[in-house]
């Protein structure tokens, strides 16, 4: 019986003149399918590969975990233990401590200009390894050496090197709040100023990280923030970064010292639930495309009912049950939708891959934090993507194949 209504489907399904093409309404309504599903592929993965991108240059400058004191000063003092501690703690690879204040900086030629200064563990150095920016030095390097000069070495962003006009071997000047002297004869709160030379430049892609930030090293840093020995806090990086959530939790049982512990993610929690908002609407976006196939399977088998309305009738008057004839509609439908989305299928991982393999899509890296148009595919994705478009056909069949198993034989046969 089954053999006989998937024949009696695919007969329907083919054009009239006995060609064993499919009928035009049905190549429309698996070209809505099709164009829906591959669309949905590759804005997905578009998504996702903008997220990885994203995800890994705000890594660049920021640890897995960060270990930081309560209180508004932002000022850890007696940080040894804690970090010898923290060393041990199960899935951490390595710890450092660090400073981050804010401050300007200016050129010899008076430029000024806002800049984040963080004080890290030079190049070479144990911790060293805890993010991956030392890597990112196209001029000069992490070691902070300045060649017989006794003035504190730093490495700028490109951009913020290019503003200042300012590279390895050029003096700067940093403005900081701490320390402030009041000039006596004007009352005037002067900023403390601590002139350093550039000893490299650093490129990580990321815009936030090249225009705004400098480095010094640990003992610099302290010096410059004005906080004697103690430091901001401790950067922490995980054996996994997927991991660093529960080792977050690990670390926040075991440690016995005020302190709060935050992964990655709590870091930089606004941007990546946007990120995750905008890949929600998107979908949400392009499901539509899918569902407005459906209507477009609808409203084929709609029509193929009204045209065998008297081959219907002739069928359940030989004897054929209206469960059978429901199923018929049914398997029209699936095989639209599958077909469909297989199509769909293909062609969206074919496209999402020649996006990412031959970088199509040029984008400009002044303007964008990326040179080209990142692609990720992911499993989860496209197995959710392919199981709702055949849910959706098969929803589609419903309204139809009723309708079709409804017919009474005889009026049925009288139709014209």
């Amino acid at each position: 019986m089954r053999d006989l209504e998937l024949s009696i489907a695919w007969r329907y399904l083919r054009s009239r003149r006995g060609s064993r093409l499919l009928s035009l309404i049905s190549v429309i309504a698996i070209g809505g399918v099709l164009v829906g599903v591959s669309a949905l592929i590759v804005i997905m993965g578009v998504m996702n590969g903008l997220q990885r991108d994203l995800r890994e240059k705000i890594l660049v400058g920021s640890p897995d975990l960060r270990v930081l004191p309560y209180g508004s000063d932002m000022r850890m003092a007696d940080w040894s233990n804690l970090l010898a501690d923290v060393k041990k703690a199960p899935g951490v690879v390595e710890a450092a401590p660090f400073v981050q204040t804010q401050g300007l900086v200016r050129n010899l030629a008076g430029y000024m200009v806002g800049t984040q200064v963080v004080g890290i563990v030079p190049g070479g150095q144990p911790g060293d390894k805890v993010t991956t920016i030392r890597d990112h030095a196209i001029l000069g390097d992490f070691r902070f050496a300045r060649d017989s000069v006794a003035l504190p070495g730093a490495v700028l962003g490109k951009l913020l090197a290019s503003k200042l006009n300012a590279f390895p071997g050029d003096t700067v000047v940093l403005l900081g709040a701490a320390g402030l002297d009041m000039n006596a004869s004007t009352g005037a709160l002067v900023p403390r100023a601590d002139t350093v030379v550039v000893s490299g430049v650093f490129e990580t892609g990321m815009f936030e990280y090249d225009d705004s930030y400098l480095y010094l090293s640990l003992e610099a840093g302290q010096r410059f923030a004005g906080f004697g020995t103690d430091v901001t806090g401790l950067e922490v990086r995980t054996t996994d970064r997927w991991s660093a959530p529960v080792v977050a939790d690990s670390l926040r049982a075991s440690l016995d010292a005020p302190v709060r512990v935050m992964d990655w993610q709590e870091q930089n929690r606004s941007l990546f639930q946007a990120l995750k908002l905008e890949k929600l609407g998107m979908s949400v976006i392009l499901l539509l495309i899918v569902v407005v196939a459906a209507f477009n399977i609808v409203s084929t088998l709609t029509m193929v009912v009204a045209d065998k309305t008297r081959e219907i009738g002739i069928l359940r008057a030989m004897g054929l049950p209206a469960a059978s004839i429901r199923r018929i509609f049914l398997y029209q439908g699936i095989v639209v939708g599958a077909v469909g989305t297989g199509g769909g299928l293909v062609l969206g991982l074919v496209v999402a891959l020649l996006l990412e393999k031959y970088r199509l899509i040029a984008l400009d890296p002044s303007v964008y934090f990326i040179d080209h148009l990142p692609v990720a595919i992911q499993a989860l994705d496209v197995l959710l993507i392919v199981a709702a478009s055949i849910v959706i056909a098969a929803v589609a069949t419903l309204y139809p194949a009723k309708q079709a198993a409804r017919l009474y034989p005889v009026e049925a046969i009288r139709h014209e």
